[in-house]
């Protein structure tokens, strides 16, 4: 999981925002070393999001915006109705199947993003009451879209951890080293 976001070749803009998505998606995944699915569901602070939960949002939602710029049908359906279902483990669902889902939704992403002619390029944004009629957005606004959204909930993430055993995110990071070197 990067914490350092490496420099990329002069002028690989898309090199370098898939970088800052994969660090800020380590961020999040961070959160949840070595807590067990109940741990991960719990809801420690005064919201109603876990770790486990956050996750699954996650790769929900960057599924759902590159599938959009792809002109596709959501994968999972969510609306109004069921959009709180997007932050919560449901039965059978785990913590490491989470992840490994994501896994399999940035794999897409990076093979979508590296798959375009430009950033430059654009999709249509779905008829809402918040966005202007025949709205387009560019990859380069999706890639930074994915980046702010994963960034606000890797801080969420942090704050629900540290509410649940105390560990800071720097102390993770440690954790996560001494693993590897382990």
């Amino acid at each position: 999981m990067p914490t350092f976001v490496p420099a990329e070749a002069p002028g690989d803009e898309r090199g370098a925002l898939l970088a800052f998505l994969q660090a800020q998606r380590g961020g999040v995944r961070r959160a949840a070393l070595g807590l067990t699915d109940e741990q991960a569901n719990q809801r420690p602070s005064a919201s109603e999001l876990s770790v486990g939960g956050l996750i699954k949002h996650l790769a929900e939602v960057e599924q759902r915006w590159v599938g959009m710029a792809q002109g596709q049908e959501p994968v999972i359906p969510r609306d109004q109705s069921n959009w709180h279902l997007s932050f919560q483990l449901q039965d059978g669902e785990t913590v490491a199947g989470m992840l490994a889902f994501w896994d399999e939704v940035a794999v897409g992403t990076e093979k979508f993003i590296r798959s375009v002619a430009s950033l430059d390029d654009t999709f249509a944004l779905p008829e809402a009451p918040w966005y202007p009629k025949g709205a387009r957005q560019s990859m380069r606004w999706l890639l930074l879209h994915l980046i702010e959204e994963t960034a606000r909930h890797a801080g969420h993430a942090d704050v629900v951890r540290e509410s649940l055993d105390g560990a800071t995110a720097f102390e993770l990071v440690d954790r996560e080293r001494a693993a590897r070197e382990g």
